[in-house]
């Protein structure tokens, strides 16, 4: 079993699947998946501005409970590949790590649960008591759009039902064991327009200066203190990204000056509260310098949610104990991730490998965590079902 999850892993770094590309990378894991007995479906979702992405739905068993494992196998550029000292899409182990982009985030925690799934229904055969599931999107690193949250649709429509989820992101800052992610704080981005009254630099008395009203007003939102954090969550966070005008003059004073920022926020707050709250900052600097400003979301709302603990967190953490030696920490900590999607239709936790190098040059694991964490979902799947 652990050496089909290296080999399986390998197999899919090879695809060199930068997202909306697949590659054959689904192809990897739809064939092993049938030869074990489970139904599968290459599934073509787009939309409107965005490219088609492939996705995978697997399923085995037709009892009610049914835990579904669900991840990607997209994954970002590699750049400059001659600053790689492996080759980035060969799979090459070398001092005992495995080289790739996609081996930690996250096609080696794809491979992993496949073949731990795999493993339980050859020795155990098909669950009596319930069902085991596959949710595998090409388009998690990119716009997300043509992904999960359109499969988790499509899987609805079909009338499938999940009790749960594990997603097998790579959740360990430091080594395995370290935490299983229970939640994410939201996510909403905005942009704030200030518009003045464009003059000359040298009669500001005949114009209204948007910069300046927009650095108050950055200033004021900035100081505002969200919250102290939750019994789940750090304090939520407002940064500024930017603040341009595209006034290349040095004696004009542009009409118009814009700021993007972006907030991460736990569960005291909502998309719609917050930008009230900016907004009441924005009308008070409004009044007091005549500047009028307009604010605009941007992108979706990433919500944020919680998966508290009980039977899917219990029977992961002891998963993880037994195989590790370690109680895991139960964290809601990182970005947003495809849970966000799942969350409105099961509960679902996130578990995978190591995450130090994700996204980086020599992106690379340990092949013994492959190992461990191969046991660690298999461990899961007999705790899961004998619960």
């Amino acid at each position: 079993m652990e050496e089909d999850a290296i080999a399986l892993a390998q197999a899919l770094i090879r695809c060199p699947s930068v997202t909306p590309a697949d590659e054959g990378a689904l192809d990897v894991l739809a064939e092993p998946l049938r030869a074990s007995g489970f139904d599968v479906e290459i599934l073509m979702f787009e939309d409107e501005g965005t490219p088609p992405v492939k996705n995978l739905f697997a399923k085995i068993g037709t009892g009610q409970r049914v835990i579904s494992f669900a991840g990607h196998t997209d994954v970002v550029p590699v750049g400059s590949t001659a600053d790689w000292s492996r080759a980035p899409f060969g799979g090459d182990i070398h001092d005992s790590k495995m080289y790739g982009r996609g081996a930690a985030d996250m096609k080696g925690g794809v491979a992993c649960f496949t073949a731990a799934a795999i493993d339980y229904v050859r020795k155990e055969g098909v669950p009596n008591n319930g069902s085991i599931a596959f949710l595998i999107t090409g388009d998690e690193e990119g716009p997300a759009i043509n992904g999960t949250d359109k499969l988790m649709q499509w899987a609805e429509a079909q009338g499938e039902r999940f009790t749960a989820c594990v997603l097998g992101e790579p959740t360990n800052p430091n080594a395995l064991g370290d935490a299983i992610k229970i939640g994410r704080r939201g996510s909403v981005s905005g942009i704030i327009t200030a518009t003045g009254t464009q003059g000359h630099a040298a009669y500001p008395h005949h114009a209204k200066n948007p910069v300046s009203a927009l650095a108050e007003a950055v200033a004021a939102i900035s100081a505002d203190q969200l919250d102290k954090g939750t019994e789940h969550f750090q304090p939520s966070n407002l940064e500024f990204l930017t603040i341009d005008t595209g006034n290349p003059a040095f004696n004009v004073i542009p009409g118009i000056a814009r700021a993007h920022y972006n907030i991460r926020f736990n569960d005291l707050h909502d998309a719609d509260g917050l930008e009230a709250r900016i907004r009441k900052h924005l009308t008070e600097i409004s009044d007091q310098t005549g500047v009028t400003f307009d604010l605009q979301r941007v992108a979706r709302v990433s919500d944020v949610f919680v998966t508290e603990p009980g039977s899917l967190v219990d029977v992961l953490s002891e998963a993880v104990k037994k195989e590790t030696g370690r109680a895991p920490e139960l964290s809601t900590s990182g970005g947003t991730s495809d849970a966000r999607f799942i969350k409105d239709y099961c509960p679902v936790v996130e578990f995978g490998l190591v995450g130090k190098t994700m996204h980086q040059v020599d992106e690379h694991v340990e092949v013994e965590d492959i190992r461990t964490l191969t046991r660690i979902y298999r461990d899961f799947l007999d705790r899961w079902f004998a619960a």
